[in-house]
């Protein structure tokens, strides 16, 4: 396959995913920023008790 061959059907790619994708509303926005938030907390909570695990284990 070509390079401009490759080209056009990554295009016809990208075309056919911009019809499809559409502007969330704003209870799906919200949804979506509540998800992120929850997880992105998990994680820093999680960080942070390996963190205090290590400076206990550490000063022992």
């Amino acid at each position: 396959m070509g390079y401009f061959a490759r080209l056009k059907n990554f295009i016809g790619q990208c075309k056919r995913v911009m019809v499809v994708a559409n502007k969330p509303d704003i209870e799906e926005f919200k949804a979506s920023a509540k998800i992120s938030a929850i997880g992105i907390a998990i994680i820093g909570v999680v960080g942070f008790a390996i963190f205090m695990l290590v400076q206990i284990i550490g000063g022992l």
